[in-house]
């Protein structure tokens, strides 16, 4: 299905779902779908603030929690917060999502344009002459920002702010995270498959948190280590030992911690590092829940990746030979480990990773 044809049944389903609203309403949607909300962001502080004011008069939401849009933003209710999803991250969620959208203005123009072919087909809940009347007053302005059209407040009471689609994918992890901070500290396993996004995870989850992250990838085998016999273990290709020892114990101590990476251009030891635990503490990487680690965590996350997607992400941006390496040696070595320990089944969540 092309864009047009998604564009088309999105603002189908938008007439459907709310029968009450304009022709604005429609602005308001492909607006949002166009740009997000790059023109809305502040900072943090002022968010939250905001976000906690407005959420003591919204109304309960009526329906789904999360709204998809046209394209690459979604709608949360801020009802999100009553499954635990703090207002500090909610605020920190929407500020991220607020960054500049480069063909938004493209993707504008081929949305109304789908809208005014509705219009001619009569497939829309208003007369071609009052969208198009409509459509060219608000161009006359430059196409703005719009709010919702006071009939669409009256009847639907909107009470949402918007998001990237590959953010809204991990609230449940972020709303659990949350619950967990106030009573505990955290320390979460991000695992699974080469190209899952469990780096971009991490990432995501130390710009919302400022927190420590540690690295499997640091702990790969030395060269004494390298024998056909360990290699042979299911999850047998990372250093484990030395990452409990040096990592995983000190911090489920909340000591500070003392390790030393892997140079894989050396094949030796860089300097040791210091890093004093927070109270979220991410390690990211492949066999982080294997059996001799996992009684560590108190909170686990695996992601689950097509082989399809999987073997896009890894020809995107390895070259050739790389790439052959992961297909026939790394991943083969990944699902013999997470087969055979119950990876996946022994994780706390499961987050699919579609796009």
């Amino acid at each position: 299905m092309n864009r047009r044809e998604e564009t088309k049944i999105a603002l189908l389903q938008q007439c459907e779902k709310y029968p009450k609203l304009s022709v604005t309403d429609l602005f308001k949607f492909i607006y949002q779908s166009s740009f997000g909300c790059e023109h809305l962001v502040s900072d943090v502080a002022s968010v939250k603030a905001y976000l906690c004011k407005e959420a003591e008069t919204a109304w309960p939401a009526s329906g789904e929690l999360i709204e998809p849009l046209d394209g690459d933003y979604c709608r949360v209710h801020l009802d999100y917060m009553k499954e635990g999803l703090g207002a500090d991250t909610f605020a920190k969620l929407f500020v991220l999502s607020g960054s500049p959208v480069e063909d938004g203005k493209e993707r504008l123009e081929e949305k109304l344009a789908v809208l005014s072919e509705l219009a001619r087909e009569d497939a829309l809940p208003f007369p071609e002459a009052e969208v198009e009347d409509a459509l060219k007053k608000w161009r006359e302005k430059g196409c703005p920002a719009c709010h919702h059209s006071e009939g669409f407040r009256a009847e639907y009471v909107p009470a949402y702010r918007l998001m990237r689609k590959e953010y809204v994918r991990f609230l449940p992890l972020f709303a659990r995270i949350d619950r967990m901070l106030a009573q505990e500290r955290v320390i979460l396993a991000v695992e699974g498959g080469s190209a899952s996004g469990k780096t971009t995870l991490s990432k995501l989850l130390s710009q919302v948190y400022d927190c420590t992250v540690f690295h499997m990838d640091d702990f790969f085998l030395r060269p004494e280590q390298r024998t056909p016999e360990r290699f042979a273990e299911p999850g047998g290709n990372v250093d484990r030992e030395r990452f409990l020892a040096e990592v995983l114990v000190p911090l489920s101590k909340d000591e500070t911690v003392e390790y030393r990476r892997f140079d894989c251009g050396t094949f030796t030891l860089l300097p040791t590092e210091r890093k004093v635990p927070s109270g979220l503490n991410i390690i990211e990487g492949a066999y982080s829940m294997h059996p001799d680690l996992a009684e560590h965590y108190n909170l686990s996350v695996f992601l689950e990746v097509s082989p399809e997607l999987q073997k896009v992400r890894i020809m995107k941006r390895n070259s050739p030979e790389l790439a052959k390496r992961f297909f026939v040696e790394w991943i083969p070595m990944e699902y013999r480990y997470f087969d055979g320990m119950d990876v996946k089944e022994r994780c706390d969540m499961t987050i699919q990773i579609n796009c």
